[in-house]
């Protein structure tokens, strides 16, 4: 069971719901100053369906860059389990296909508690089909797209862009576009995490072909790009904070500013990653980045429920 447990990669999970939460978040403050109604059923499917997805893209990793030569004896990072030999290729593969599965399961029982049937659930359930198959093929399969440089785009939509402004409109059915601020906020830093972890593994990706963006703008203009992501995220949610001085949709309280208490962990994370000179030591500053990630969420999510 530990070799699962490993292949599941518990730690990538906080960064995974952080979406949900900020979404959730918002949609609660709406509800309790607008429309009156919040379904915590909402929040739960989506949980688990972002923590199924999540493990379904871990282990098609675990596959796919063993498939494709990237998990060697040169690579960075904890050994995976199809790699050691632990978990077998066919077994990976059933795996996947349960989490699959579950997922899709779990997607449409999310989307029918929050929008019962219509012509939107259809819409939402083509969205949440293009999720698991990103998920899947970031790595696995012929022609993974995170081989080709594009995993920073998929992160940046759906740990941000639909996993907030979706999860908003999946509990309240309103847009309103002070919601993409935080949104981007969080695309950005979750992206932030998979640029440090291709700024670890930039000379075995480079020597296994999978051409990702740090492979091909090298590292010196890596750590400039991780410069913008931080700034941008950072940038997004001040000016969401200020929006709440102002007679908007979401007027109102200085309790949004605790958001920004983990400020100064983004900047001594920065600072170390600046500071890198040996790429395989980058590793601790995924988890760093990763947990301030997800510490943002709570006291913004926080901040909202006190507003």
């Amino acid at each position: 069971m530990k070799h699962w447990l490993s292949a599941f990669r518990l730690r990538t999970l906080p960064l995974a719901v952080s979406s949900i939460l900020v979404g959730s978040a918002l949609a609660y403050f709406v509800s309790r100053n607008i429309t009156g109604e919040f379904k915590p059923a909402v929040l739960w499917f989506a949980l688990l369906t972002a923590i199924l997805l999540q493990v379904l893209s871990n282990l098609a990793n675990d596959l796919g860059d063993h498939q494709h030569g990237t998990d060697n004896k040169d690579r960075v990072g904890p050994e995976r389990a199809v790699q050691s030999g632990a978990i077998s290729p066919a077994a990976m593969n059933r795996a996947m296909i349960i989490f699959g599965t579950l997922v899709f399961v779990s997607g449409c029982a999310l989307i029918t508690v929050a929008l019962g049937f219509s012509i939107t659930t259809l819409v939402f359930l083509v969205l949440g089909l293009t999720a698991i198959g990103a998920a899947v093929k970031y790595t696995f399969g012929k022609s993974p797209y995170g081989y080709a440089g594009l995993g920073d785009v998929s992160v940046f939509l759906f740990f941000g862009i639909v996993g907030v402004c979706g999860t908003f409109y999946l509990h309240t059915r309103l847009f309103e576009w002070p919601v993409l601020l935080p949104a981007v906020a969080f695309g950005c830093f979750s992206t932030g995490v998979l640029n440090v972890n291709n700024m670890r593994d930039i000379a075995n990706d480079a020597a296994s072909g999978k051409r990702t963006l740090v492979v091909r703008m090298g590292s010196a203009k890596a750590k400039v790009y991780h410069t913008m992501l931080l700034a941008s995220g950072i940038v997004s949610m001040i000016y969401f904070n200020r929006l709440f001085d102002r007679p908007l949709l979401f007027a109102g309280s200085q309790w949004i500013w605790i958001s920004l208490l983990t400020l100064p962990g983004f900047i001594i994370h920065l600072k170390r990653v600046l500071a890198n000179t040996e790429p395989r030591l980058l590793d601790p500053q995924l988890k760093t980045l990763a947990m301030t990630t997800f510490l943002t969420a709570i006291l913004f999510s926080l901040g909202l429920i006190l507003a």
